[in-house]
């Protein structure tokens, strides 16, 4: 399994799909080359487990001590609890939004302000999930140390927002890599690697291509 790349493991379960010659349309209505669904690595144990071997490694050698690994709702909470597991941490989850019944959470499980927390999201495209968890989190006055997640688009709008709220961000692969890795097995013409590294710098330039 650690014999070749990650991103290599999420194109052979068709987590990670790339289309340059004709382009997936996401929710948000933005064309893209690329389709990413880290939810399929929960059926496969051999790739959710290096997963979170390298989260726990990377939350191991930071500098700071975390006291809480929080899951972006829905597809960051089972690597949140898979994570927090292997470390022996609490763990708790964050909503897109506060419940509308019950106690009106948008935080579930047990913190408190002054805790440094790791937030743990499947996938980064624009980063306003992943910005919007950790802001839940800063205002019951709980540190948001990292955003970690599985994969990156490495969109500019992303790196840009994640600078504006000063976090700082880690992925385990991304869209670089991904690149880089079908260009090294001669995947992609080089008209295609050039049409991707375009979208990149300007996703919504491809939006009626």
């Amino acid at each position: 399994m650690e014999d070749k790349p990650l991103v290599q493991h999420l194109l052979d379960i068709g987590a990670v799909q790339l289309s340059p010659d004709d382009f997936f349309t996401w929710t948000s209505g933005l064309r893209s080359p690329i389709y990413c669904d880290n939810r399929l690595t929960m059926s496969y144990p051999v790739i959710r487990q290096r997963i979170t071997r390298e989260f726990a490694a990377f939350m191991e050698q930071i500098d700071e001590e975390i006291d809480i690994v929080a899951g972006c709702a829905t597809a960051g909470i089972p690597h949140a609890a898979w994570v927090a597991d292997q470390l022996d941490l609490p763990m708790v989850y964050v909503r897109s939004s506060a419940k509308k019944h019950g106690k009106g959470n948008q935080i579930e499980g047990a913190y408190k302000a002054g805790q440094k927390a790791i937030v743990i999201e499947d996938l980064i495209s624009t980063g306003k999930s992943s910005i919007e968890a950790a802001e839940a989190l800063q205002q019951e006055g709980v540190e948001v140390t990292y955003v970690l997640s599985i994969f990156n688009y490495n969109l500019t709008e992303a790196v840009e927002a994640f600078a504006d709220k000063s976090l700082p961000v880690h992925s385990l692969t991304d869209y670089n890599l991904l690149l880089h890795t079908m260009e090294k097995d001669a995947l992609l013409s080089e008209e295609q690697h050039s049409k991707l590294l375009q979208w990149r710098e300007n996703p919504s330039a491809f939006m009626h291509s």
